[in-house]
């Protein structure tokens, strides 16, 4: 979200832009209210732009008990839900935890099963959004491509959550060509409900020991988006695509190769409409 101040300065920052999607960013926490987002919801909808919502950081599932810890995971998933329908986002995006000791399918299994019992009380709130589970980027996590696919195959209202920046950094830098990105889409496509777009994070990123160190401005490491885009275009999906770097002309960077045309003038350093 360019602007947190009103739903109508969100907007037209994101047109001046060019955006066409934005990902509501409550991983820090919740700062947006009821009247905010369906005020920002319908504006968003007149100006053609595809709205998703990312969870708090701490809303994962597949605890080892029905503990506070939980209690308070699946409340901020409902709120989150919530938020989602008030504005009409088109899924929520999550995290899908930790193994906490477990072998991993044990894990997998508490996930869908704790998804499963958070999706009977959305339903009875009419709050029964799509949700997202996330790729992550730590190697020895859950998380990886093939437990995102897997909570995914087994819930029909879930879908995989492309972060290519994680992928990049779990292989230790192996997606530099179109196969690796072409091999994840495909494994996405093949499960998911046909109309539905793939759903992408994408951002240079740096790391060590096949663990993400952060987001970086985009050339400094060696994720590009020229192959994304050449894989992208294998497929008759269409993709929304969140770019999740630490700088405005990064992200326009990474649109302009996605999208074959320059954006907008980034603004100067201190402009305060894009202040952190």
């Amino acid at each position: 979200m360019p602007s947190r101040e009103r739903p109508e300065a969100a907007v037209e920052l994101l047109l001046e832009r060019g955006y066409t999607a934005c990902e509501i960013d409550f991983g820090g926490g919740f700062w947006m209210d009821w009247a905010f987002a369906e005020s920002f919801g319908e504006l968003a909808r007149d100006a053609g732009i595809a709205l998703s919502v990312h969870a708090p950081i701490p809303a994962f599932l597949g605890h080892l008990e029905r503990s506070k810890k939980y209690r308070m995971a699946v409340g901020m998933l409902d709120h989150s839900a919530g938020i989602a329908r008030s504005c009409g986002a088109e899924l929520v995006v999550v995290h899908p935890g930790f193994l906490l000791g477990r072998e991993r399918e044990a894990a997998l299994d508490a996930v869908v099963e704790q998804l499963g019992e958070l999706r009977e009380r959305l339903e009875g709130k009419e709050r029964d959004v799509p949700f997202g589970v996330e790729v992550m980027g730590r190697v020895r996590e859950l998380g990886t491509i093939e437990d995102v696919v897997s909570i995914s195959s087994r819930l029909d209202w879930v879908r995989p959550v492309l972060d290519f920046a994680h992928l990049h950094a779990v292989t230790d830098g192996g997606f530099t060509s179109a196969e690796p990105f072409a091999m994840v889409l495909k494994a996405a496509d093949d499960l998911m409900e046909k109309g539905a777009p793939f759903h992408i994070h994408f951002s240079d990123i740096s790391y060590a020991n096949r663990n993400e160190k952060s987001h970086i401005p985009y050339g400094q490491g060696t994720l590009r988006a020229d192959p994304l885009s050449e894989a992208l275009a294998g497929f008759d999906r269409a993709a929304t695509v969140i770019g999740e770097s630490p700088d405005e002309e990064s992200n326009q960077a990474i649109r302009a190769v996605l999208f074959g045309e320059p954006g907008p003038p980034v603004p100067a350093a201190g402009d305060r409409l894009f202040r952190a």
